[in-house]
């Protein structure tokens, strides 16, 4: 007889936020495999739950392997209830490949709903909360990490994401930079535990708080785009649009350079794809341009300072 899957939300921080029913699945269980083994005894310890059934670590490194071994057990029909080490298994945490396997084999999967650090920092974090996303963890390397917020800048839903401590820094320094100084942000660290701190502000001042240094487990959450921003169709923009762009800018006062600049932040184009773009709309006009370097020779001439590889 096929057994079935259990999906276990455990605990964010307090351990006395687990459920009555997370105790009950724990104990009926016919295997429990733990995303760490070692912080699951210490959580059936202080539930107070006699753990009978055998446990098997599952997590990033080996869940390839594990998955068929307790596909297999379940089709023999075991209940195997699956636990991570924080929050709703699956959630930008070991567990989709499981139950993609066991709905592929025929393997009924239920959940045990438990505690989630994305809707606990969503609700406390005092921005819109009708209508959001979840971006988890952005990439990790600078030029990936400021391409996917390229394609956030323009998203009106309030956006929920993921840090680890030694990143979150540098991840509101390029919020700050993609989406704008202004943009309100909450940093939520160590979510229900007993140093639990939210704090509130705009993504720079932010951005400076952290590069002290932050510590323990992170959720950042930032509000939608206002109306009017950038979609990512916008910074998709032709050559001769973004030329346009800076043109309007550069109408307001601001410097050719600096134009560039707020033109690049409000596309998510590189500075050198714009400055491109400019150059190439020049050299269209007579009498009008910029010099091999990087002087406006239609104007009094302002140096870019661009490097000559490409830049944000």
């Amino acid at each position: 007889m096929t057994g079935v899957l259990v999906l276990a939300g455990a605990p964010i921080g307090n351990p006395t936020d687990a459920s009555a029913r997370l105790s009950e699945v724990l104990s009926e269980a016919d295997v429990v495999a733990a995303e760490d083994t070692r912080r699951l005894h210490r959580l059936v310890a202080t539930l107070g739950v006699q753990l009978s059934a055998p446990v098997v670590s599952y997590h990033d490194g080996n869940e390839q392997q594990r998955t068929g071994e307790l596909v297999a057990r379940m089709l023999a029909g075991n209940r195997v209830v699956l636990v991570t080490d924080a929050g709703m298994p699956s959630v930008s945490d070991p567990g989709y490949r499981l139950v993609v396997a066991a709905i592929a084999a025929g393997v009924p999967v239920t959940a045990v709903p438990g505690p989630s650090a994305v809707l606990t920092a969503l609700a406390v974090s005092g921005l819109a909360c009708d209508r959001f996303c979840f971006e988890g963890f952005l990439p990790r390397r600078p030029g990936p990490r400021a391409a996917r917020l390229a394609e956030l800048v323009g998203e009106p839903r309030t956006l929920v994401l993921f840090e680890a401590p030694h990143r979150v820094a540098a991840t509101l320094t390029d919020l700050a930079e993609t989406f704008g100084p202004d943009r309100p942000a909450v940093v939520c660290r160590e979510l229900t535990k007993t140093h639990e701190e939210v704090r509130r502000g705009r993504l720079d001042e932010l951005a400076a708080w952290a590069a002290a240094g932050v510590r323990g487990e992170i959720t950042v959450v930032v509000a939608g785009a206002p109306p009017g921003t950038p979609t990512h169709q916008d910074r998709r923009a032709r050559p001769e649009d973004l030329a346009a762009q800076v043109a309007t800018v550069e109408a307001t006062g601001l410097g050719r350079k600096d134009a560039i600049r707020e033109v690049a932040r409000r596309t998510g184009r590189a500075r050198r794809t714009v400055y491109d773009a400019v150059v190439k709309a020049g050299a269209a006009q007579p009498g009008a341009g910029l010099g091999q370097d990087g002087t406006d020779t239609a104007k009094s001439g302002v140096s870019l300072g661009l490097r000559s590889g490409p830049g944000r």
